[in-house]
């Protein structure tokens, strides 16, 4: 059964919720020498430079050759470099993590102090739904994130990090949609796949209105991505292809909007911050949550496994979204060390 909440409301809480503004640049830091086992990409990608800030975290420009552009692709390194390690990527959420994201909102240097495990926070991407779109738009420009994320990233990162081949990916928000259809885009890239507080159904009514309030409220024509075609629209839908997800580790997460223990001040980081966790937050969560009880029984139908935790509280915040990573960690390990 279809999830139908209203264009405007939907529009209203991610225009509010998920800042439009996005910066791509390095937060500063020390420029270091780019790694010298990194590699080009077979379409010619490849780093341009890198700094250090603090906490051993690297900052990466890298040029796509599919968008034309830099993009700053956050990493944390494994802890032994003599050693190869797994990725783990970390993907923000509609406004591409320039206000906050994984690296200034959650504890993950900390987390995965003792973990040989290689961290990468891709930043930008506002609006896109991480996704190839059909067109150039006149705001976002060019979108072809699943060609970066799925082709052209991954030879850089596993050259210049020493990768064993076996990754995972994880979103929040709009990116607990993008996960799923990366998993389908690349079958052989992701051993698991982590979506938090996400709608993976795009082609149904309530899913396509998600979509198009989405980019519209980042400042993107909706056209631009996939056309108006019903056909492309199911061509990239999950929920529609899921048997082809059978054999990826599969973790999903979603609050219920009703106020819980980190929807308060100290949790929150201030007192904007905990308004748009209860006034636009509280029922955004309302709705990932309903999608996320019918994947469950899409997955549940086709005899796939697959972890679901459904928090009895909980807003659509940062806060959560690092519990969730913490709980679904368990669960990346395992397919990362098979």
């Amino acid at each position: 059964m279809s999830v139908l909440v209203p264009l405007s409301v939907i529009a209203a809480l991610c225009t509010a919720w998920e800042p439009a503004s996005v910066s791509g640049a390095p937060d500063g830091g020390t420029a270091v020498p780019i790694p010298s086992g990194a590699q080009h990409a077979p379409d010619g990608s490849r780093i341009v430079s890198v700094t250090e800030g603090a906490d051993r975290m690297l900052d990466l420009r890298v040029h796509s050759t599919a968008m034309a552009t830099e993009i700053t692709v956050k990493v944390l390194p494994a802890p032994d470099t003599s050693k190869p390690a797994p990725v783990l990527y970390l993907l923000n959420g509609a406004d591409g993590g320039a206000d906050r994201n994984w690296t200034n909102a959650t504890d993950i240097v900390d987390f995965f102090a003792d973990q040989q495990l290689t961290l990468v926070v891709p930043m930008g991407g506002r609006g896109s739904y991480f996704t190839d779109w059909r067109t150039d738009d006149p705001v976002l420009g060019k979108q072809r994130w699943t060609t970066f994320l799925t082709e052209e990233l991954p030879p850089i990162i596993d050259s210049a990090f020493d990768g064993t081949g076996k990754n995972a990916i994880a979103g929040i928000s709009m990116a607990g949609t993008a996960v799923f259809q990366l998993a389908l885009a690349a079958p052989e890239l992701y051993r698991a796949i982590g979506s938090y507080s996400g709608c993976v159904q795009t082609s149904d009514l309530s899913g396509r209105a998600l979509i198009t309030a989405v980019v519209a409220a980042n400042g993107g024509n909706p056209a631009n991505m996939w056309g108006a075609s019903r056909e492309v629209w199911a061509a990239k839908d999950p929920d529609l292809h899921a048997a082809d997800l059978r054999g990826t580790a599969i973790y999903v997460s979603t609050g219920t909007g009703l106020p819980g223990s980190l929807d308060n001040l100290p949790n929150a980081g201030g007192p904007l911050n905990l308004a748009y966790q209860l006034l636009f937050g509280a029922p955004l969560e309302q709705v990932t949550n309903l999608c996320t009880h019918q994947l469950r029984d899409r997955l549940r139908d086709l005899d796939i496994p697959a972890t679901f935790d459904f928090r009895d509280t909980g807003t659509h915040s940062w806060g959560y979204w690092e519990q969730d990573l913490h709980r679904s960690w368990e669960l990346f390990r395992t397919a990362l060390a098979e």
